[in-house]
């Protein structure tokens, strides 16, 4: 990034890579751990983050105990399997489609909101898998900033870990995230990105 371009952001060039130029999916990781409070300290940080009326639908699981762990990995793509075996943390994200239930009962903004996911359960669902999936994206930002690489992955069972870790028909996983900080070597080469250009246009 040009040095123009770096100044037209607030957030100085050092947090711009450890959040974003220099952060990358980690597959390889050390034996040090990641622990509660860390993992609650980037909770505290990224539930401020933006949502559709301020819904909250994203769950976490934290796998940690071997038991957790065996029951996790057997629901991961063959490529995925070693690197979530040893990670020293594995965070399963959900969208609970029942977060209406944890609607305040009084929406200042939008009073219509809860009675509306109340009544309709595909568009409860819906909400949840969008503002679930932003909150995750926030979640694994929060793990950057903690000084940690995430190594968030879709490559599952999606029924098997519903059903393993949740069970109640009421959840959808959005994606599991190995947590830890980076071994040696712990990169694939970076995949190019699109330029402005090719993204923006101005209407």
């Amino acid at each position: 990034m040009t040095t123009a371009a770096n100044d037209a952001l607030v957030l100085d060039a050092a947090a711009q890579d450890l959040l974003f130029r220099e952060a990358r999916t980690a597959n390889t990781f050390t034996d040090e751990p990641v622990s509660d409070e860390q993992i609650q300290a980037v909770y505290d940080l990224v539930k401020y983050g933006p949502t559709a009326f301020n819904q909250q639908p994203l769950r976490i699981v934290l796998v940690r105990s071997a038991e957790g762990r065996e029951r996790l990995v057997k629901h991961m793509a063959d490529g995925n399997k070693p690197k979530t075996a040893s990670a020293p943390l594995v965070a399963i994200l959900a969208a609970d489609n029942e977060f209406h239930e944890e609607l305040p009962s009084q929406l200042p903004h939008f009073p219509q909101a809860k009675d509306m996911f109340f009544s309709e359960r595909p568009v409860r669902e819906s909400s949840a898998q969008l503002n679930g999936a932003l909150q995750a994206a926030y979640f694994i930002i929060g793990v950057r900033a903690a000084g940690f690489a995430a190594g968030p992955m879709t490559g599952y069972d999606a029924d098997g870990l519903n059903k393993e870790f949740f069970g109640d028909g009421d959840h959808s996983v959005l994606a599991v995230v190995n947590i830890g900080k980076p071994a040696e070597d712990a990169w694939f080469p970076r995949s190019p990105r699109l330029a402005y250009d090719e993204v923006v246009t101005t209407v």
